[in-house]
């Protein structure tokens, strides 16, 4: 076992386990105006809220995305220094799109032009959106959220992001990047679903995280899953503890195990955990 997914003895487990830090980050798409979990701060247009990995774990980001504008088209290079990402969306405006993949299969002289002169948008496959969509995008898929969206992203914790096209704003471009990693390819539909509103829901099993939507008691099966290892705890309601710790809408913990996260009856919450590599 690595380090990272150490399991403390008993006697540490509370200790260990915590409600994470937060960290808002501002963008040009923000929002001014949050969704009632998250407090707001008038003149600051917060696009994201990171939940700050902690040491010995940071295999795996948790994030809040909020926009008010559509983000650049975009793509993030493979592998284990890559970034593949999941997301689920949480609020959406009448409308509301996600830009996941091409239209048609497309080179990359085509996906260059576009860059350069702006097309890339409308070669993009828009899906309208709505709450409980959720979408896994593994690295090298072209993609760009758009206006009115609130969504939960769950992803391996790199900081790599190639831009195509930023609709004139003034922000740097990494074409030549971006291209080398870019697949002209349509989504795979099947890591596209709408989750039913109760239930529990497997949504990535690898290769290099596991995320479930646990809805009340965890079942022998998720506990069978998840082991006697550390996870991250995304709280969808109320009614979730994490080693006594209450965590509510908005939070993020990090549970020594599963067996530390009590779910009541009713409660929902997203379970992430990293896979170990060739498991």
């Amino acid at each position: 076992m690595s380090a990272s997914s150490r399991v403390p003895p008993a006697s540490e487990r509370a200790a260990v386990t915590c409600l994470l830090p937060t960290r808002r980050v501002e963008k040009p798409w923000g929002r001014e105006v949050l969704p009632p979990a998250f407090a707001a701060q008038p003149g600051r247009r917060v696009g994201e809220i990171w939940f700050e990995p902690p040491a010995g774990f940071d295999a795996l980001l948790a994030k809040y995305i909020f926009t008010s504008d559509k983000l650049s088209v975009q793509v993030h290079p493979p592998g284990e220094a890559g970034k593949d990402e999941c997301w689920l969306v949480l609020e959406a405006e009448p409308g509301a799109v996600l830009g996941i993949g091409f239209t048609r299969p497309v080179t990359a002289e085509d996906m260059r032009r576009g860059a350069l002169d702006g097309s890339i948008e409308g070669m993009l496959a828009w899906h309208p959106v709505k709450p409980g969509d959720f979408v896994y995008i593994p690295a090298g898929t072209v993609h760009a959220i758009g206006a009115g969206i609130s969504l939960v992203e769950v992803q391996q914790n790199r900081d790599c992001t190639y831009r195509f096209y930023d609709y004139g704003r003034p922000r740097e471009l990494h074409l030549e990047d971006a291209l080398k990693v870019a697949r002209g390819q349509p989504h795979d539909p099947a890591l596209r679903t709408d989750l039913p509103e109760r239930g529990q829901v497997s949504l990535v099993r690898g290769p290099f995280f596991r995320l479930d939507r646990a809805d009340g008691p965890v079942d022998a099966a998720l506990a069978a899953r998840y082991g006697d290892t550390p996870l991250l705890v995304l709280p969808l309601s109320e009614g979730i503890r994490v080693t006594g710790e209450a965590a509510g809408c908005g939070q993020c913990a990090l549970a020594p195990s599963l067996a530390d996260v009590e779910i009541v009856e009713g409660a929902r919450c997203l379970l992430a955990q990293p896979c170990t590599p060739g498991a």
